[in-house]
């Protein structure tokens, strides 16, 4: 298993994985007061977590899909990436995109959090590329069905 170093400067315990197969770690909201967002308002949400990735992994922030189908609360930049060089803490931009005020709860799970690896690519200028079956089709260019 990966060793990712954490600074818990909340008050919240250490993501974990629910069961052994998880992708996703829940991040808690760690807050002094409750934050109600009203219908379509963003907030940033805070965890209280900074972490030191190894260089070439990111750590991706995602919705928690019992959280977007039973409130119609999501996460706005999914999935959000924080980089291996990012000592910040961590933060979870909620979007409440219900017609209800939801309140976010100290210690509430808002998000998941997925390590992944990832590469770093360097372009190279060309003046045609290869030809391939699809070609520029692209936005429902495979059809409905």
């Amino acid at each position: 298993m990966l060793q990712i170093k954490v600074v818990n400067k909340g008050h919240q315990p250490l993501p974990q994985y629910a069961t052994p197969q998880s992708a996703g770690m829940d991040l808690r909201a760690n807050l002094d007061a409750p934050v109600t967002l009203k219908p379509l308002e963003r907030r940033l949400i805070p965890t209280g977590l900074h972490i030191a990735l190894p260089v070439g992994y990111e750590a991706q922030v995602r919705p928690r899909s019992g959280l977007a189908l039973k409130k119609g609360v999501t996460v706005l930049n999914t999935p959000g990436t924080i980089d291996a060089d990012y000592r910040g803490e961590i933060g979870v931009v909620l979007i409440n995109l219900s017609h209800e005020d939801f309140v976010v709860e100290d210690g509430e799970r808002i998000a998941q959090m997925v390590i992944a690896r990832h590469e770093q690519g360097a372009f190279e200028e060309v003046e045609v590329l290869d030809e391939t079956e699809r070609g520029e089709g692209g936005y429902g260019h495979t059809g409905v069905k």
